[in-house]
């Protein structure tokens, strides 16, 4: 158990690493207007979301596995898997479900430990920095969430942008020490929601009758 426990702390870790090292990475959409549906072109060159998405099918990963796997990652995912499942031309209800699913796979874990991993890894020379960016993250998140804390935590994962997400929507929960049984579903709905933003935005309208 405490080995398999270990497994978890570092992949979150690790996880958690990328996020601060993609941070000043831009993730950005041209969205057109053609006819009476609304759909977004991803910049390839500018977008983490594409270029991971390439470096993935690089690799051979089959394409119905990127998006999950893009989800997955803090600061791109579900809202950069709807990207990569669009670039690699999935078909928006199962894009819809691979994202959701791999963007909600490591948020019990984050909810339940991500304490731990930070107080194992705050004096360590290398993870202590990190350790202190992404704590200072979360708390400048935090500050407006005093008051209304579920309606604060929900629209802060559900709107799909930088910086937002479950990821982050988890951590601050941590930090709060909102129980799990009450921050979970919160974020769940929230995932929810920015998946349906996204979908919106990346299928457009007729994305959702066909």
């Amino acid at each position: 158990m405490k080995k398999l426990l270990m497994v978890i702390l570092v992949i979150v870790l690790a996880l958690s690493c990328l996020s601060v090292v993609t941070a000043f990475a831009g993730e950005t959409a041209a969205v057109t207007t053609t006819g009476d549906a609304t759909t977004t072109t991803v910049e390839e060159d500018d977008s983490l979301a594409a270029r991971v998405t390439r470096w993935l099918e690089s690799k051979g990963i089959p394409q119905w596995l990127i998006p999950f796997i893009v989800s997955i990652f803090p600061i791109l995912e579900l809202r950069g898997g709807i990207i990569a499942a669009r670039i690699v031309g999935m078909k928006l209800i199962p894009a819809f479900i691979i994202c959701f699913v791999g963007n909600m796979i490591p948020i019990p874990f984050v909810l339940l430990f991500i304490k731990k991993i930070f107080a194992f890894f705050r004096d360590k020379k290398f993870f202590g920095k990190i350790v202190q960016k992404l704590e200072a993250r979360a708390e400048s998140k935090s500050e407006g969430f005093k008051k209304g804390e579920v309606i604060s935590l929900f629209l802060f994962v559900a709107i799909p942008l930088p910086g937002t997400g479950g990821w982050t929507g988890a951590l601050v929960a941590s930090l709060l020490n909102m129980p799990l049984k009450k921050s979970l579903p919160i974020i769940t709905a929230g995932v929810f929601c920015a998946g349906l933003i996204m979908s919106l935005l990346m299928y457009g309208v007729l994305g959702f009758a066909f």
